[in-house]
């Protein structure tokens, strides 16, 4: 998918998930939303959630609502690509995962993946989006700029 079919997606996506939950405070109903709309409306996407920063546990990913197979439970900073996005506050976008040092792999059939932080209106971290594919080299620039975009619209207001 060229970049101009990937900008029409997001707007589109980005349109739909701002209609629907605007107004929306709660923070699983908005993760589960997003999870679900990405998830049907790119073809190459695979797994599409979130690990959220769970309060009990100092530095630790807790997985959180997702569409796709069985997803890793806990990931700690700094560790995956997930956790790599987690401790850096940095998008990761990988194009291949078995070429990322200390990768996790939840499912083997990975191949590409684009891990955004997501921020509160405060500017900490409560979760990390994470997108999986199958193809080597799904996810780009326009990946990334959508992504943490759509993040900062619905999450850091």
């Amino acid at each position: 998918m060229n970049a101009e079919q990937k900008q029409v997606l997001y707007q589109e996506a980005e349109k739909e998930l701002v209609s629907i939950t605007e107004g929306e405070t709660n923070v699983t109903a908005l993760m589960a939303t997003i999870s679900c709309i990405l998830a049907q409306k790119f073809d190459y996407y695979f797994w599409t959630g979130f690990y959220i920063v769970d309060p009990a546990k100092e530095n630790e990913l807790v997985v959180g609502p997702y569409q796709g197979t069985l997803g890793c439970l806990r990931i700690p900073f700094g560790r995956g690509v997930c956790g790599t996005a987690a401790a850096t506050l940095k998008t990761q976008v990988v194009k291949d995962v078995h070429a990322f040092s200390g990768h996790i792999a939840c499912d083997s059939r990975s191949n590409s993946e684009i891990v955004v932080p997501v921020l509160n209106a405060q500017g900490q971290l409560i979760a990390v989006l994470d997108v999986d594919s199958v193809e080597t080299g799904s996810f780009d620039e326009t990946d990334r700029i959508a992504l943490e975009t759509l993040m900062q619209r619905i999450f850091a207001q």
